[in-house]
């Protein structure tokens, strides 16, 4: 995906709010997804100090789980989605350790989108890892446009 058309989708998934409950319901669209498609993912939706919602699909492995940590954590620091980021980086030919971000805590591999709230900013990250990043990104973006659209 091209960063014109990622900076595009990032500005028009903005919640008017975003509570529990939004996290759970947006876990469980998620879920169907995955399991309608028998995806091995794993899906993280976490705020910078708390796991709102966490599932580990079958077929997917406890490297998934880091993957999605790292992701995560990419997320929540610089308020884009990895996919983003990482887009950005190669477009520049650089990479998150020119930030000072090692790369055991970090990772700008798609799959990671923060959720961002009209006036509020960033309040939690949702993150799917299990698929190759575009896929894993992609599927995130569904579940962000069935629930705003819900």
């Amino acid at each position: 995906m091209d960063i014109a058309t990622l900076e595009a989708e990032t500005a028009r998934l903005i919640f008017p709010r975003f509570t529990e409950d939004t996290a759970l319901h947006l876990g469980q669209i998620l879920l169907d997804l995955a399991r309608d498609d028998s995806l091995p993912v794993v899906i993280d939706i976490r705020t910078a100090d708390r796991t709102l919602f966490h599932a580990a699909l079958p077929g997917s492995a406890p490297l998934n789980d880091l993957w999605a940590k790292r992701k995560s954590n990419t997320a929540l620091k610089f308020h884009l989605p990895t996919l983003l980021v990482g887009e950005r980086n190669r477009a520049k030919g650089e990479t998150l350790v020119r930030h000072g971000l090692p790369t055991e805590d970090y990772a700008d591999n798609g799959g990671s989108v923060p959720i961002r709230v009209e006036g509020v900013g960033v309040v939690a990250v949702v993150t799917v890892s299990g698929l190759p990043q575009v896929e894993d990104h992609k599927l995130v973006v569904r579940a962000l446009t069935a629930l705003l659209a819900g």
